[in-house]
């Protein structure tokens, strides 16, 4: 079934990615409903011309979008739906999970004849809004090739991976690079002001240089000048999903030193109640070291 406008789609999920996906869902004049746990953050969507989705209808719906938190959120709404689905529903799956927790709901999924395609995106919020996301999908390559409506609007590129799993996979490798890259920006911006850099002109200085970077450009001027709102990027969903990475590596007997390094990192500064703060708030943990070495030489 090739989805075109005029097709009911339902958007579970409105937090910082899945409320401005929708909103160019809805700008696109598709007909989209929207639920979100916490009810209230639907209100700017509906005011934009979205419906109120109630749960029990859920089977009206021939496509279901969803970009939740993580496993345990993902899981726990598909729990709420699945006595509700019905054959031939398609579940486009936008969050970032786990491989085994995907494969295991996908083959849940199957068994009520509801496809599942793991959908999991890269380029943060400014993406989101402007529909310049990249999209790693894993699934059945037909049902991918006939959303094309759907992510043609959302993104700049939308590559089918493999099998069901293999998006998750890849977002996993994706967000392993930048959770790991994160860190390594905040000991570079920590350490050109020591040094004495300007550490304003760390961005432009190395732009177009090997050490440049989407993430690099981002988060090194928000590091220098600590700016930290409006929040990007949470430390603790980078934490989730390289912790996903840690795990799907030991599942092969793969030994990754420098993510590992990384997730500890990330795990202590989540712990040091930052968890709902933006990425680049990593380099008061390293400033914050810094300190306490000089206070103790």
């Amino acid at each position: 079934m090739i989805f075109d406008r005029n097709n009911k789609i339902a958007f579970l999920g409105m937090g910082l990615m899945g409320a401005r996906m929708a909103a160019r869902l809805i700008q696109a004049g598709l007909h989209i409903a929207v639920w979100n746990r916490t009810a209230s953050a639907c209100a700017p969507l509906i005011d934009m011309g979205a419906h109120a989705l109630n749960m029990d209808d859920i089977a009206e719906y021939p496509l279901i979008l969803t970009c939740l938190a993580d496993d345990h959120a993902v899981e726990a709404v598909y729990n709420q739906i699945s006595n509700k689905l019905q054959a031939k529903q398609i579940i486009v799956d936008f969050s970032s999970l786990s491989v085994n927790k995907t494969k295991q709901l996908a083959n849940q999924a199957k068994a009520q004849q509801v496809t599942w395609i793991d959908s999991p995106v890269s380029g943060g919020t400014a993406g989101a809004e402007h529909g310049t996301l990249v999209i790693f999908a894993g699934g059945n390559a037909e049902t991918i090739q006939d959303l094309a409506i759907v992510y043609n609007i959302l993104s700049q590129r939308v590559t089918r991976m493999g099998d069901t799993g293999t998006g998750q996979a890849t977002k996993i490798c994706n967000q392993l690079i930048v959770a790991a890259n994160s860190t390594l920006i905040a000991e570079a911006v920590a350490l050109a002001d020591q040094a004495g850099v300007d550490t304003h002109l760390l961005a432009p200085a190395l732009a177009g240089g090997f050490a440049d970077s989407k993430p690099f450009q981002i988060l090194s001027p928000r590091m220098a000048t600590h700016t930290f709102e409006p929040v990007q990027w949470k430390v603790q969903t980078l934490s989730k999903d390289l912790n996903n990475a840690v795990q799907l590596a030991q599942q092969f007997g793969l030994e990754i030193p420098v993510a590992q390094r990384a997730l500890t990192q990330l795990t202590n500064h989540q712990a040091n109640g930052f968890a709902e703060a933006d990425l680049a708030t990593v380099i008061i943990q390293i400033e914050r070291c810094s300190k306490k070495y000089a206070a103790n030489k």
